[in-house]
């Protein structure tokens, strides 16, 4: 499947969200990442983030698409981030 995740955290935790998030998609613009992801890491990730925020002041969202077929990627401006799954 493939994800787009947005993160608004404390700054206290943005930099432990980063790294987790960055193990398993692409960094593509501050807090926002995406790629394709497996069920089994999905998970993995959900449960590694949940771990890390403060439910009660930060917020992840997560937009699932089945597939990339009907999806269009445009950038206007500088492009931040990467593809790369180096860190």
């Amino acid at each position: 499947m493939f994800v787009i995740l947005v993160y608004d955290v404390n700054e206290k935790r943005v930099n432990k969200v980063l790294k987790t998030c960055r193990k398993y998609l692409n960094w593509v613009q501050n807090s926002v990442l995406e790629g394709d992801i497996s069920d089994a890491n999905f998970r993995k990730l959900k449960s590694e983030i949940s771990r890390i925020i403060n439910k009660d002041e930060d917020s992840v969202i997560v937009y699932i698409l089945r597939t990339t077929k009907y999806s269009d990627r445009e950038i206007l401006g500088l492009e931040k981030g990467g593809e790369s799954l180096f860190i």
